[in-house]
């Protein structure tokens, strides 16, 4: 008798993810370390995030950019222009109890600094600074970079006060020099290897200065007006 032929066996597909036999404890096995790792990373991100918004911020030294900008701000030229403005008041305090003429902190040297590897420079023989032709010069410098008007005004006064518009003029509280009372003078070296003895060599690095570090000139007058310095 020969054997009946047996009915084929059904066959669940590879795709096919329903029914008791597809959660198998090898697929619970790696669902599980799945999440667990999962789990971790995010633990991990979260950490690392707390971690460094609570770190100390690392700011950059000033001082650093100087080199680059001979323009950028210095906070320790600062604190020597304030702790002059200080003496000077100090001592106008003093002069005004004992009834005599108000100082003038602008000293007017027969000697140019030296500073920034330049030697001090003698003034040529009979030299006579004249405020009035130094005022020229920065007044049509002043117009190149469109400062007319009111802001001429601004930067005549500002000059007036630091040193009456006379290359030679030294702070003699500070050690300020020139024109525009650089801090020390050998700044002005970016603007010209002249910087110790002439005019427009001065007033060309005080304008840029001001641009930089106040904009305008009556920026640097408003500042000056409120601290004493600028």
């Amino acid at each position: 008798m020969k054997d009946r032929p047996r009915a084929p066996r059904s066959r669940r597909g590879g795709d096919e993810k329903s029914g008791p036999g597809w959660l198998t404890l090898k697929r619970v096995a790696v669902l599980g370390v799945s999440v667990a790792v999962l789990a971790g990373g995010t633990t991990w991100l979260v950490r690392t995030s707390i971690a460094n918004n609570s770190a100390p911020k690392q700011e950059l030294d000033p001082g650093s950019f100087l080199a680059l900008d001979p323009n950028a701000p210095d906070p320790e030229g600062d604190i020597l222009k304030q702790q002059a403005v200080q003496a000077l008041r100090k001592d106008r305090l003093e002069k005004g109890r004992d009834r005599k003429k108000n100082l003038d902190p602008v000293e007017i040297v027969q000697k140019a600094p030296g500073g920034g590897g330049f030697s001090p420079a003698n003034f040529p023989p009979g030299s006579t600074p004249d405020p009035g032709s130094n005022k020229a010069i920065g007044r049509d410098m002043a117009a190149a970079r469109g400062w007319t008007g009111a802001e001429w005004g601004c930067l005549e006064r500002l000059w007036d006060k630091e040193s009456h518009w006379n290359e030679r003029a030294m702070n003699r509280y500070s050690g300020a020099y020139g024109i525009p009372q650089s801090l020390p003078g050998s700044k002005m070296a970016s603007a010209g290897a002249d910087w110790q003895t002439n005019p427009a060599t001065q007033i060309k690095w005080g304008l840029g200065y001001i641009a930089a570090r106040y904009k305008t000139p009556c920026g640097a007058w408003a500042h000056s007006q409120a601290t004493g310095w600028y």
